[in-house]
């Protein structure tokens, strides 16, 4: 290590959601500027820091085991362990006192102090939303393949009685048209060629900005005349704030993938008005037709909940008979997890946890019939796919994407026939269609915009966050 002690050599465990992968990828960026030494084998590290999801009791759970686990290596090859994200502003007192191993705590608006607390250490911030919009001036290192995530936007509004993000996302603030603008350029410059617009409430971006209705128009407007990005997509619709004129830029423009994965967590009005949501599963069937008439070519996601506190039977076979009648491409479900502090925790009616296990398994079964049908109606078709690099299990497949299926959640495409050099554009002939992955062959290379000189913002080396 050049004569580096292993304390500067850092490895990050990123757990959550994208937008808690971009926040490791700032840690990250402002590590490697500061100097330290990145590793992605944490037998290599000396200082070890986990970046935490506080979403649902799964994923408080995981990341709970990633601390204890971290912390049963102190003095065994890792000499610090510091925390960061979601648990840290909601959780970081507790956690303070339950785990004595941790070193040091990193707020969500304290990335860009991680260099100093690596060395020092801190105590936990008080429990407060955050408040701070990281722009394009954070370096970061990616550590996606082939494609990058831009979070456009903080924070969220909506007043969904189950979640308890803005408790510690804070309030809904968009980031400059200017910057996001920077950004993607950065990005492309550094070899994306898909950008995936994030936030926590994506629809919305700009109504802070006095941009109305139509901010997430002007910006994809914007990012297709000032990059040359060939895939640009957007995750995370709310139904009632989806702006029509989005899916009709899907249909008019090949650049604009033409993808929604738009959460509806359930149909019957019922538990709808109990989640303080607007709409219902007939709004929503017609929102789904209207998107499918201006972007034929469209694929959908949604998400749903299941034993929220006063779901019935009828209301569950509300919900299967919506999900048949709606035809998702894809579709996650959840078991309803109460958080503390927010009012579904406190409501009546709990759903005894056998039974919404039950609810979910139903749901997904009622599901893979449609999913498969969706993909098996690929086969024989030559589709542009992105082609990631190698299969992670098999050095024998590559791995990709076609535009219908997001990064890291709609499966896989793999690749048993013909070579390229990844990442890039390829046209592919889809030969077989399974639950969750479709198989395909190479049969021509596209050619990606010239991804130009590196920016000194983004770091081009991919490097993987265990």
């Amino acid at each position: 290590m050049s004569g580096r002690s292993k304390s500067s050599t850092v490895g990050v465990i990123s757990l959550g959601c994208p937008k808690n992968q971009v926040d490791s990828e700032i840690l990250l960026g402002e590590l490697r500027r500061l100097g330290h030494s990145i590793v992605d084998d944490l037998d290599a590290a000396g200082t070890v820091i986990v970046n935490t999801c506080g979403f649902i009791d799964e994923a408080k759970e995981e990341s709970i085991d990633a601390i204890l686990e971290v912390a049963d290596r102190k003095g065994q090859g890792v000499d610090r362990l510091l925390v960061a994200g979601c648990m840290v502003n909601r959780y970081g007192a507790e956690l303070a006192e339950a785990v004595p191993e941790i070193d040091g705590f990193i707020g969500l608006d304290d990335l860009h102090e991680v260099g100093d607390l690596v060395s020092i250490g801190t105590t936990p911030p008080p429990a407060t939303p955050s408040h701070a919009v990281f722009d394009h001036t954070a370096p970061r290192v990616l550590t996606t393949r082939g494609f990058a995530y831009l979070k456009v936007a903080e924070g969220c509004d909506n007043p969904c009685t189950f979640c308890a993000i803005p408790s510690w996302r804070g309030r809904f603030r968009s980031r400059t048209l200017g910057s996001l603008v920077e950004e993607a350029r950065a990005l492309e410059a550094a070899g994306a060629l898909e950008l995936c617009l994030i936030a926590q409430d994506t629809t919305r971006f700009g109504e802070d900005l006095g941009l109305g209705r139509h901010g997430m128009v002007r910006l994809v407007e914007t990012l297709l005349a000032e990059t040359d990005i060939p895939w640009i997509r957007f995750l995370y619709a709310y139904p009632t704030t989806l702006d029509e004129e989005l899916l009709r830029l899907m249909g008019s423009e090949e650049r604009f993938v033409s993808y929604i994965d738009i959460p509806l967590q359930h149909s019957h009005r019922e538990i709808l008005r109990a989640m303080q949501r607007g709409g219902s599963g007939q709004s929503y069937l017609r929102l789904l037709e209207r998107a499918r008439t201006l972007a034929p070519d469209i694929s959908l996601r949604s998400t749903f909940i299941v034993g929220f506190p006063g779901e019935t039977d009828a209301h569950f076979r509300d919900l299967v008979s919506f999900v048949e009648e709606a035809r998702f491409d894809h579709l996650g479900c959840f078991v309803f997890s109460p958080q503390e502090g927010t009012p579904a925790a406190d409501l009546t009616g709990r759903v005894p946890a056998p039974v919404a296990e039950r609810r979910q398994r139903a749901l997904l079964e009622a599901q893979r019939p449609i999913s498969t049908e969706s993909r098996q109606r690929l086969v024989g078709r030559r589709l542009d796919a992105l082609i990631e690099g190698v299969c992670r299990e098999t050095e024998h497949l590559l791995e990709g994407r076609h535009r219908g299926m997001a990064p890291e959640i709609d499966g896989r495409l793999l690749i048993n026939e013909g070579v390229i050099e990844t990442p890039a554009l390829a046209r592919v002939e889809i030969t077989e269609a399974h639950a969750d992955d479709v198989v395909g062959r190479i049969v021509g290379a596209a050619t990606p915009p010239a991804a130009g000189t590196p920016s000194a913002v983004v770091s081009a080396d991919p490097l993987p966050v265990t």
